[in-house]
């Protein structure tokens, strides 16, 4: 990497730092543009180098905040011998609640915002280099489980909306319990909605 593309990579991650810093403590509403650059000491033109909006930044650190989640998860997973497509599923589930309960402020920043559309477009868009790309990851698993699967993009998007819904609601409120008391309910909930995607 040149000179040049370094410092282009170092203010990008400046302003992304700065704005997820300023969204998690100000909130989104509170935080202008002019507070970002002036925080992240760049300039307000070099703000829309790389961005529309505040919005369009918000979107893009959700985009990157989950593909680190989902590269850590997975990581960890190629570690284990899990090899059964719903185990490996569960598994990456219940590592990104981890980490989502020791995190709140992380989960309260990407639920607030989080919609499909935002999810999807994190799945297919890589942020930084650093980025994965979940979808190409989500296939392999696929491909590499015996089981065939119609709809598989549906399948995930109802066991993602799952595990947000209730996975939110169980670590920043405890309620209607804690996030221990709930992974086994939505271990059998995923294992039967994986059941009915799979072609017999």
């Amino acid at each position: 990497m040149g000179k040049i593309d370094a410092n282009k990579k170092k203010k990008l991650e400046s302003l992304m730092n700065t704005s997820f810093e300023l969204f998690t403590t100000k909130g989104i509403n509170k935080t202008s543009i002019s507070d970002i650059v002036e925080k992240a000491g760049v300039a307000k033109g070099t703000f829309y180098l790389y961005f529309k909006d505040k919005y369009d930044i918000r979107n893009r650190i959700i985009s990157h905040k989950a593909s680190q989640l989902f590269a850590a998860a997975y990581s960890a997973l190629q570690k284990t011998d899990i090899v059964i497509f719903e185990d490996r599923l569960i598994y990456i589930v219940n590592y990104i609640l981890d980490e989502l309960t020791a995190n709140k402020p992380l989960l309260q920043f990407i639920y607030k915002d989080l919609s499909w559309g935002i999810f999807k477009k994190a799945l297919l868009t890589q942020v930084s280099n650093d980025d994965v790309d979940f979808a190409q990851i989500y296939q392999k698993m696929i491909d590499e489980s015996t089981i065939t699967f119609k709809d598989p993009e549906i399948m995930l998007f109802l066991i993602i909306e799952l595990v947000g819904s209730t996975g939110y609601s169980s670590i920043i409120y405890n309620d209607p319990i804690s996030v221990r008391e709930l992974k086994p309910h939505l271990e059998t909930t995923i294992r039967n909605i994986i059941k009915q995607f799979t072609v017999e």
